[in-house]
């Protein structure tokens, strides 16, 4: 099995040698692109072809979920409604929202909206702002009404400033911040006259930064929906032929997919060649590693971004002109280099720009948030301790190359992570991560893949204390009878999931060995993949603004990671026909 799984993940590897991935089509990604590209005429051909695949995609229940496997959401129904014609399928689409948000009246389906997001409003109002536009809340000088003001005029400040600021949305979301304030600007204006003449007095400054901070091939983030929200919202406000508009355009014309539809971002191909990376790397020829430590390195910022003005030495999650720097893609960078080996003063150079990019981002609670500092606790602003685990395991690989100052540094970073993660374990042991959820565990959480990721960096780091046997604990019993995990006890068993649990108790197990849960584990995963050569990957991905996606090669790398991590003797054992009745292996 160890050997098929190996070939399956090496089989994708693309000419440049990385690994691209697929990620799953989204039906929020892909009614968000049509609401935008339905301004044009010389889109309605296209317009047309891809309402018919949005109708094809509609769940039984009259809803939209964001992938073709997710169960349906408010958000994703909304958009989809949005995007389509009066129809049966928007008629099933309306009934479907009327059970979700107890009526389709604009105030009442406002409402349903905003409290999902809570304080957050980075995804509720562009998603209200979609549906002013689709005119789906009314006549539009009511509908826009039903917008809550984003206060953009406040993106004409410093950046350095927006930490202190409180903006209602996230760091990412600056240029939805922008064009949807500006969209409510215009087509509503506040009847205050100060706040209405500050706001005319910006706007051209503030479009001048969205300008400065869009990537050269149009697509903020490289994600569908934030630019196509940038892009309607710039046609509302009537700003059509600007720049900004038609290189968002460019990009979603050039991005769909051949089947009419469109991914909730290009890829994640940094993200998923150092998680490659890191789980087959002692496979991998000394051309295949030099190779890829080339195009690891050529990957690395050596200069501030101008989006969120992060320092040079950080990696994002895509090799691609939108990716914006990201600690969780630092770490998975910063592991790989190590992993492949061979370090020379180059690989020395940039790794330690790394550590301390990733010392710097530290937040005084001693977690790692995503992209900045001390943004405070809107959701993927905030700490995590997924996030936090990766770059404690980053820091301790590299302690051995580093100055003696940098060592200092990583020795107090590393214990008030560790800090951190004591005060974050939840009181049944487990562990919450910030970017990845499963949608049939109670609120979305994904506990399993977030007290994995803890249990690898306490593994890796000698821990042997009550906070790591309480992590073993929790897994240990979150482990289904069949021998598989999902994202909590008792839910349905993926092949993401059971490989995460299975390689963090393999990691622990000279602390503390658990024969039976792996003997399961792999008798599970050799079920369910078919001995390695079948790989169905489920939708647990939380991406920005908690959209959910898959990645097909998920399923791979994480199969590929724990059987490299489990005991030779006992994945020999099980491999072999190894039963109940045998001899136990411990």
């Amino acid at each position: 099995m160890a050997a098929n799984a190996i070939a399956a993940l090496l089989a994708r590897r693309s000419a440049s040698g990385a690994w691209e991935g697929h990620l799953s089509s989204s039906a929020l990604a892909t009614a968000t692109a049509v609401i935008a590209l339905s301004f044009d005429a010389a889109d309605a051909s296209l317009v047309s072809r891809v309402r018919a695949l949005l109708v094809g995609t509609q769940n039984q229940d009259g809803g939209w979920g964001d992938t073709t496997e997710s169960l349906s959401n408010i958000s994703t129904t909304a958009l989809c409604w949005a995007a389509l014609p009066p129809s049966p399928a928007s008629e099933r689409a309306e009934a479907w929202l009327c059970k979700a948000a107890g009526s389709i009246d604009p105030h009442v389906l406002k409402q349903a909206i905003v409290h999902r997001y809570g304080k957050d409003r980075t995804f509720s109002v562009p998603i209200l702002t979609a549906l002013a536009i689709g005119g789906r809340l009314g006549p539009p000088r009511d509908a826009w009404r039903n917008v809550p003001q984003l206060p953009f005029e406040l993106a004409a400040c410093p950046q350095r400033w927006f930490q202190w600021l409180r903006l209602p949305v996230v760091s990412y979301a600056l240029p939805a911040l922008i064009a949807i304030g500006l969209a409510r600007h215009r087509r509503s204006p506040s009847r205050n006259p100060i706040a209405r003449g500050v706001r005319n007095a910006v706007t051209s400054r503030v479009l001048r930064t969205l300008e400065r901070i869009q990537p050269a091939n149009g697509g903020f983030l490289e994600a569908t929906p934030l630019t196509s929200f940038v892009t309607m919202s710039l046609i509302a406000a009537g700003f059509t032929t600007h720049p900004v508009t038609e290189k968002c355009l460019r990009f979603l014309r050039a991005s769909i997919r051949e089947d009419g539809s469109w991914p909730i971002d290009t890829n994640l191909s940094t993200w998923i060649t150092t998680l490659a990376i890191d789980a087959a790397a002692d496979v991998l020829s000394a051309t295949d590693r030099a190779q890829l430590r080339d195009w690891l390195l050529a990957q690395q910022f050596e200069h501030e971004h101008p989006y969120t003005q992060a320092a040079p030495g950080a990696w994002s999650w895509t090799n691609l002109p939108g990716a914006v720097p990201d600690a969780d893609d630092t770490a998975g960078a910063l592991l790989a280099l190590k992993r492949l080996g061979d370090v020379d003063d180059r690989v020395r150079t940039a790794a330690i720009a790394g550590v301390r990019w990733l010392l710097d981002l530290q937040n005084s609670d001693g977690g790692v948030p995503t992209f900045c500092r001390g943004w405070g606790t809107l959701p993927f602003d905030r700490s995590g301790p997924d996030l936090t685990a990766h770059a404690i395991r980053a820091w301790q690989a590299w302690i051995p190359e580093l100055p003696e100052t940098d060592r200092a540094r990583v020795s107090i970073a590393i214990r008030k992570a560790f800090q951190y993660l004591e005060k974050s374990q939840q009181p049944d042991g487990s562990w919450i991560p910030l970017w990845f959820g499963n949608q049939h565990a109670p609120r979305d959480e994904n506990r399993t893949f977030g007290t994995a990721r803890v249990v690898l960096a306490l593994c890796g780091a000698d821990r042997k204390d009550a906070m790591l046997q309480r992590a073993i604990e929790w897994l240990k019993q979150a482990q289904n009878p069949d021998g598989g995990w999902g994202g909590a006890a008792n839910g349905i068993s993926s092949i993401e999931e059971t490989a995460l649990a299975a390689g963090s108790l393999a990691q622990a197990f000279q602390i503390h060995p658990v024969p039976e849960a792996l003997h399961s584990a792999i008798d599970w995963l050799r079920q369910h993949t078919q001995d390695a050569t079948r790989f169905q990957p489920t939708p647990l991905g939380f991406y920005f603004a908690s959209l959910w996606y898959f990645e097909d090669l998920y399923p791979i790398v994480f199969t590929v990671a724990a059987l490299q991590r489990i005991p030779p003797k006992i994945l020999s054992f099980r491999e072999n026909g190894g039963c109940d009745s045998c001899e136990p292996i411990t």
